[in-house]
């Protein structure tokens, strides 16, 4: 792939997913499928999996940069790769689980409850811009531009690693509640 045709014949389907990845989560968020008559049994079991696939996503990332670092290119490729794929499994269990079950209100009170909502904002947010870095990051590992790569991915790992952490901290937060 040619350098700069292929940022060029990508930047556009990458905004598009961008836009429609974050709208199409806030409108099944919302969406149960017990309103549309389907008998669904609440997917109760998922937060803990897509908590964990949060976690694996962390570890993931903290090893591609390990592995670029040592001049591991083939592995750091592949373990990019598996992060993107724990993010996009991790998307579709969540908006499952969102489609079939009640949403879990926060019970925590004072300092806490700021703490809570501070990372819940905060990795909601970060979560939606994260979208385009990672996808324009890894069009340019793709096409072989090294140098941009590195400079973009510089702003996309520390932010989609505190995503992913984030995720994980804010399930064990509101995990207790999930039983009430």
């Amino acid at each position: 792939m040619e350098s700069n045709s292929a940022e060029k014949k990508f930047k556009t389907p990458i905004i598009i997913v961008s836009i429609l990845i974050p709208v199409a989560v806030a409108l099944l968020f919302s969406v149960r499928l017990k309103d549309f008559g389907f008998n669904v049994t609440p997917l109760t079991f998922l937060p803990p999996i897509y908590a964990t696939i949060n976690g694996i996503t962390a570890v993931l990332l903290i090893s591609a940069v390990i592995a670029i670092k040592n001049r591991k290119r083939q592995l750091h490729e592949r373990l990019m790769t598996a992060a993107i794929a724990c993010s996009v499994v991790f998307l579709v269990m969540y908006v499952a689980y969102h489609m079939t079950a009640e949403a879990t209100k926060f019970g925590g009170a004072g300092l806490i409850r700021f703490v809570y909502f501070f990372l819940l904002i905060t990795h909601i947010i970060l979560s939606i811009s994260i979208i385009p870095l990672v996808l324009f990051t890894y069009v340019r590992a793709l096409s072989e531009q090294f140098d941009k790569h590195k400079k973009l991915a510089k702003i996309t790992f520390p932010l989609w690693l505190y995503v992913a952490v984030t995720g994980v901290i804010v399930y064990i937060m509101i995990a207790p509640y999930y039983l009430n």
